[in-house]
Formats: C-alpha cells, sequence, structure tokens
C-alpha cells in the first residue's frame, strides 16, 4: 500500500480486529523481534497468514511500529518522577514542542484536571532530577505551576 493509501486508512478510526489479530498483538508485546514462523505457530494459523495479517495491522495503524523496552535502571537512569505541569491557556502547543526536545522525557500526556500536562522523566539521579525539573521545565514560557511526584517503584503493566 502506498504512504498516502497507507496514512487514508489510519485516519479511518477503529480497525475491526478478531481473536487471532489480539493475539499476534498479544505476542509482539511480548516479544517484537518474534519470527513470522513462530508467531504463526503461537498463535496457531499459517506462516502466509501470519505474514499477511500482520502486514495489515502495520498498514492500518494499530501496530505503529516496533521498539526495545529499556530497563532504566539497568541503563543508568536511576531516579524517575512524574512531573505535572499548569500552563497558561493556550501555551501547551508551544510547551509540548519544547518539552519533547528534552531527552529525559519518556512519556508526555495532555491531561485534564487540576493539571495540563503530565510528563514521565527518567534521570541519571535525584540531583540530575532536581536539575531537570527547575531548569528545563520550570523556567518554560507558559508554565505556571508545577508538581513533581518521584517513582519509588515501577512496573510494566504487561
Amino acid at each position: 500500500m502506498a504512504d498516502s493509501a497507507a496514512e487514508a486508512q489510519r485516519k479511518k478510526g477503529p480497525v475491526q480486529l478478531d481473536e487471532i489479530d489480539h493475539a499476534i498483538m498479544e505476542e509482539l508485546s511480548r516479544d517484537g523481534r518474534i519470527s513470522v514462523a513462530a508467531l504463526a505457530q503461537a498463535v496457531h494459523i499459517s506462516r502466509a497468514h501470519c505474514y499477511s495479517r500482520m502486514n495489515r495491522l502495520l498498514e492500518t495503524g494499530v501496530i505503529t511500529g516496533f521498539t526495545a523496552t529499556i530497563d532504566p535502571v539497568r541503563s543508568g537512569r536511576r531516579a524517575s518522577a512524574y512531573v505535572m505541569l499548569k500552563t497558561r491557556q493556550h501555551s501547551w502547543r508551544e510547551l509540548k514542542a519544547e518539552i519533547l526536545k528534552v531527552p529525559e522525557v519518556e512519556h508526555l500526556a495532555l491531561v485534564s484536571g487540576s493539571f495540563d500536562v503530565l510528563v514521565l522523566v527518567r534521570a541519571r539521579d535525584n540531583q540530575d532530577l532536581r536539575r531537570l525539573i527547575f531548569d528545563s521545565f520550570q523556567h518554560l514560557p507558559g508554565v505556571v505551576d508545577a508538581q513533581t511526584h518521584i517513582i519509588f517503584e515501577d512496573e510494566e503493566a504487561r
């Protein structure tokens, strides 16, 4: 499928998925490097059928890519926190772009409630975390208030 056709397909909304699609996604979320043959065997379909199902999931944007899961502690980022930012009314777009430039940012979400932006950050240690919060976030134009929640223990949901 051409890039523009694939992009148009992604914008159509939810895709009809069946049990096999969900099984494929579950296996891939556990091991994104699994071979098509092993994946087909795990979900009990032929290799060719598995390959075409994976392609459909990719082309429709259900699967958006394959990534490695990095252990933050083993990779030298031992301090983690959720930083909640309150912003001036129409500054979130510019703020989002600036926050995403910070290498320690792992996830950013625009949220409702008392704060407008929720940021997951991973830093080398508490001093690095302090620098990150005070120098990288609180001085950004448009930030009115910030609240930090240090993560003591972190578990993946999968």
